[in-house]
């Protein structure tokens, strides 16, 4: 059983006073037993008088048979007498000692335990509130800090310490994310002088085979740049979080992608199959289309001819998209998610996507204060669970 800090603490203070108070009941029991007076020590150092007599009328134990008032006890008597109490008290005194000591021993030491574990707490509540903190953060949301008051300890430190790397890691991040916004920007302009200057060319009638094939070769590899760098700008927008949100209606949106998306449905030869009740979220209704079109296109895009898409809108999760396909592998299905990340066989058959389509997911599901999840399908294909806080539940603004 591992222990948390907490307890080794309150162990260590509890069994550290538990030392320190026998120690001391040791010392004390010493000094007393080395000042309550040896009974045949005392006895030895008493004067005893041979002429003491019996108390007059004394019979039984108290006297011999037929003593009276002139009969004196013998000095051997007297200090057997006198060795027995001195040795008794001396007995009853130490014991009394122990019994009391150890009684006031334990409570102390429950005492002890309770206030060690109150100390404890105290003391590592600035660890918790740094521990809550870091649980909280995340590449996209870096704007939590410790905050900690109090005084200038070690654990102050600690968290100033925190907060600082915070704000470096923050300002990184947000570097990181203009530099891909502003850099994908810059590229949609040469992308698209490319592109008309290409679809000259081909629409010169005195185009020849060859130049109309490396020109149709050249427009896909331009459109697929194109797709690219308009994912990388959706991706850079909705890591820096939403600016406002409003309410939408998560059914309203995903009617419109389906409908949108029909003729791609058709020229594959999938069904689309919806099941929407209302429901409405707060967020970013442009982030929230770009999710579900994603969403919908790849469950399109990798299919068989002939297959199916389920899209369901719930409770929790607030959406899911079911499709038929190839058999995807369960520890790669979290993969997916990852910038340009592909999986083997069927799904990296089409070079005409940039890799970026689930990436979009689940980043615009963490602006929302949601996550994506995907996960394999019983018999093929993949399932994506999307969780959206409703309308009103929202955490960040």
């Amino acid at each position: 059983m591992r222990l948390s800090i907490r307890n080794r603490l309150t162990a260590l203070y509890g069994g550290l006073f538990l030392l320190a108070g026998l120690a001391l009941l040791v010392i004390n029991y010493a000094l007393v037993n080395s000042s309550l007076p040896d009974a045949a020590g005392f006895v030895a150092t008493q004067p005893f008088s041979t002429s003491v007599p019996y108390p007059a009328g004394a019979t039984g134990a108290d006297a011999p048979a037929g003593a009276g008032p002139a009969l004196a006890r013998p000095p051997h008597a007297i200090r057997a007498a006198t060795e027995i109490v001195v040795s008794d008290y001396r007995s009853t005194t130490l014991s009394t000692l122990l019994v009391g000591s150890a009684i006031a021993l334990l409570v102390a030491a429950a005492l002890a335990v309770f206030f060690g574990w109150v100390m404890a707490s105290r003391t590592l509540r600035p660890l918790h509130t740094i521990t809550s903190t870091a649980r909280k953060l995340e590449a996209g949301r870096l704007d939590r800090r410790i905050n900690l008051d109090g005084p200038g300890d070690e654990l102050k430190e600690l968290a100033d310490t925190f907060d600082g790397m915070l704000d470096r890691l923050g300002e990184s991040f947000d570097s990181q994310k203009r530099f891909v916004a502003n850099a994908s920007h810059e590229l949609r302009t040469p992308l698209a002088v490319q592109r008309t200057l290409i679809e000259v060319a081909l629409a010169d009638p005195e185009a020849g085979p060859e130049l109309r094939k490396l020109g149709e070769h050249l427009l896909l590899t331009n459109e697929r740049s194109e797709r690219m760098i308009e994912g990388l700008l959706v991706l850079a927008r909705s890591d820096r979080g939403l600016a406002c949100r409003s309410p939408v209606r998560l059914d309203e949106v995903v009617a419109t992608v389906v409908e949108t998306t029909a003729a791609q449905a058709t020229e594959a030869g999938v069904t689309v199959e919806t099941r929407l009740p209302a429901r409405t979220v707060a967020g970013d209704p442009v982030l929230l289309e770009r999710l579900v079109t994603n969403l919908v296109a790849n469950a399109l895009t990798y299919n068989f001819h002939g297959g199916w898409v389920h899209v369901e809108i719930g409770g929790d999760p607030a959406l899911t998209v079911r499709n038929s396909g190839p058999v995807v592998p369960a520890d790669a299905a979290a993969a997916i998610f990852e910038p340009f990340r592909r999986l083997d066989g069927e799904r990296t058959g089409d070079s005409r996507n940039a890799g970026l389509g689930l990436s979009i997911v689940r980043s615009v599901a963490a602006a929302h204060d949601g996550e994506a999840t995907a996960r394999p399908g019983a018999r093929g294909g993949l399932i994506v669970d999307v969780r959206l806080p409703p309308h009103g539940d929202s955490t960040r603004s």
